[in-house]
């Protein structure tokens, strides 16, 4: 049946569905708006995916909402590429497609992307406000199941993570998507709002400027200055204290004091390394100083 319909209407059902998958819910307003269509093609856009899908969605008639139901599977296939992209972009309208490889423009290689039912509970969650129950396996412990309240999903440059309050550790930190085995939501509240509350997350609610300039050793300053589009030889970035480790480790960026690091791989320095006092995760800045036992507490409190 899905082969026999139009592609204008293929698209809708693809919103309808991806938004129950992703976000948990659709309204026929959020139908409406999206596509600029009446209400009477919107309530048989509805009943023709449930025609297709019976089980994956049921009507609350008291707040006018569909949501999805425990027997969810999704109709169509959403590319995990271009749903990351997505979200992380702010598109979130369901129509996410296969990237097609170019032969005149290559991205990246990257590494594997979590499965779509991972970024699907995760994202769930994050809207709805919902803890999780998971098994993770991390580098210091292995195996181990955790109680989790995400707030936002990361891609770090290397890989996609989720922000999240841990309860064990009654701490936020951040979790490597694809290191998820089991994941569920739990739909009754498990921890007060007042501990796992995104604006409780002291790393992500503080903003870092880092001032960079061209390394001391690189010869030709101008080309650095180009690639950076560099004021004055200079440019400044705001950065969420939970995401400062790893720009300065993505970009190579000599976060020593005297900017001693040698090797070409360090074409930036950090002009003003006192701004990542109270980071948390400078184990991962090239070069940044600081005490051994610091150092391991830092260790201890990263889960990467």
């Amino acid at each position: 049946m899905v082969e026999e319909i139009s592609q204008a209407q293929k698209q809708r059902l693809t919103f309808i569905d991806f938004s129950l998958q992703y976000f948990g819910h659709i309204t026929r307003a959020d139908l409406i708006y999206r596509f600029r269509m009446g209400t009477a093609a919107a309530t048989r856009d509805f009943a023709s995916y449930r025609a297709l899908a019976p089980d994956n969605l049921q009507l609350i008639h008291q707040v006018k909402q569909y949501q999805r139901t425990e027997q969810f599977k999704p109709l169509f296939f959403h590319d995990a590429e271009s749903v990351l992209i997505g979200l992380s972009r702010g598109f979130g309208d369901g129509l996410s497609f296969t990237v097609e490889p170019s032969d005149h423009c290559l991205d990246a290689i990257r590494l594997i992307h979590p499965k779509t039912d991972i970024i699907a509970t995760l994202m769930r969650a994050i809207v709805q406000k919902k803890a999780i129950e998971c098994q993770y396996i991390s580098l210091s412990s292995g195996a181990n199941k955790r109680i989790l309240v995400p707030h936002v999903l990361v891609n770090n440059g290397h890989r996609w993570h989720v922000r999240a309050f841990d309860h064990k550790s009654q701490q936020f930190r951040d979790f490597v998507c694809t290191r998820f085995t089991k994941l569920n939501i739990i739909h009754d509240k498990y921890e007060p709002q007042s501990l796992s509350d995104k604006s409780k997350d002291k790393q992500w609610q503080r903003i870092v400027d880092l001032t960079l300039i061209p390394h001391p050793n690189v010869i030709h300053k101008e080309a650095i200055e180009l690639d950076y589009d560099m004021t004055n030889g200079v440019i400044t970035l705001e950065v969420r204290a939970a995401l400062v480790g790893y720009l300065l480790q993505q970009w190579q960026v000599d976060s020593s004091k005297k900017h001693g690091l040698m090797g070409s791989q360090y074409q930036l320095a950090l002009e003003n390394p006192a701004s990542l006092y109270g980071v948390e995760n400078l184990m991962l800045a090239p070069g940044y100083e600081t005490s051994g036992e610091t150092q391991n507490k830092k260790k201890g409190e990263f889960n990467g």
